[in-house]
């Protein structure tokens, strides 16, 4: 099932994340999951992980790079994308979620 979409920036960092930390590709995932927290109630993380429960989580595969997202964040993720920004006044991961309703204005959460 295709939960996230990962853009062409996002999939080039994380490729060069993993040779830079000397990660087996073949194991490490990328885990996104909404948590609660932030100015407007729920937060999205990103973390590389190796654990995947085929239980509790749910996989995809995009360009390589391995996706995990468990099954309770998947529900407030269906058709978010990860983009890399590089620029002067912001560097990192950006996620765009079509659900959330609203989001507060330094983009670091979200409500729904």
């Amino acid at each position: 099932m295709k939960i996230i979409i990962l853009t062409e920036k996002a999939i080039k960092e994380l490729n060069h994340i993993i040779e830079n930390q000397e990660l087996d590709k073949e194991k490490v995932c990328l885990r996104i999951r909404v948590v609660g927290g932030g100015c407007s109630g729920l937060q999205t993380k990103l973390d590389l992980d190796e654990a995947y429960d085929e239980k509790m989580d749910e996989l995809d595969i995009v360009e390589g790079i391995r996706i995990v997202v468990d099954k309770r964040s998947a529900l407030y993720l269906q058709g978010a994308s990860v983009d890399f920004h590089d620029s002067l006044d912001k560097r990192g991961f950006i996620v765009e979620n079509p659900l959330a309703v609203s989001k507060c204005g330094c983009n670091s959460s979200f409500s729904m």
